[in-house]
């Protein structure tokens, strides 16, 4: 399978930002040789900063093999930011579909034609306390598995020293964007099975682990033995404060 042309706007945006990036932040990019020369593949890359997909975008295009986002398909309705988006070729995601397959099927043809297409499987920032990946969602795996085509994993760091989730843009000193590319996750155990939820929830954790692992690589420290779940974590806390609630509820009674 050929490999994607680098079209006109592509360029167009690396030629806007890569100066920019150049000038305020320094790199340390590793695994170059882990992202395939031809053919379709998934990369699949952790969220800590709203400045990292720059970052991850500027370390793959200098490989050569420019990724395809997928983004809301609410940014695609802002007059700019649409309209690039919609140029440099990438692919919305209709939330509100319930049918996860059709929803990503532009990704999946994407990469039958020998593009890259780059998920972020948290589908948002980290909520995790220490910014480590969280519980990842499905749909990563669900297009690996469809396609059987490498997934690589990629981990960064250091987006988020610049610009901290949810905080605010901290340019000086200069803060290195680190980006690691591993070798292809093996996903070969669950090709012949039936994509249930829970072959899926399997495959995706093969996935996270990946990640974290990269990550840890990069952090230099141990990541964290049990992945932060933020649905679990609402609940718990919800869980909580009804509890709180009822004894304050009681302690009135009783009064």
């Amino acid at each position: 399978m050929s490999r994607r042309r680098i079209g006109f706007w592509y360029r167009l945006a690396a030629v806007i930002a890569k100066p920019w990036l150049i000038v305020f932040f320094k790199r340390d990019w590793r695994g170059m040789e882990n992202i395939p020369a031809d053919g379709g593949f998934i990369t699949v890359v952790n969220h800590n900063s709203y400045l990292d997909p720059l970052s991850y975008a500027h370390f793959q295009y200098n490989t050569g093999r420019v990724p395809r986002f997928l983004a809301k398909y609410a940014l695609f309705k802002t007059p700019l930011v649409g309209t690039m988006l919609r140029r440099i070729g990438q692919i919305p995601v209709y939330r509100e579909s319930t049918d996860a397959a059709n929803a990503f099927r532009a990704a999946v043809e994407a990469i039958n034609s020998g593009e890259c297409v780059a998920f972020y499987p948290e589908a948002t920032l980290t909520r995790d306390p220490n910014q480590w990946p969280m519980a990842g969602k499905t749909g990563a795996a669900r297009v690996a598995l469809l396609t059987k085509a490498p997934v690589i994993p990629v981990a960064q760091w250091g987006a988020n020293e610049a610009l901290p989730p949810y905080g605010k843009l901290k340019l000086f000193p200069r803060k290195t964007f680190r980006v690691l590319a591993g070798p292809p996750v093996d996903l070969s155990a669950f090709y012949d099975k039936e994509p249930t939820a829970e072959t899926l929830r399997a495959a995706t954790d093969v996935i996270m682990d990946a990640i974290t692992e990269l990550l840890a690589e990069l952090r230099g420290e141990p990541a964290p033995t049990e992945r932060y779940d933020h649905r679990k974590a609402v609940r718990a806390k919800q869980a909580a404060q009804r509890e709180a609630a009822a004894t304050e509820n009681e302690e009135k009674s009783g009064a």
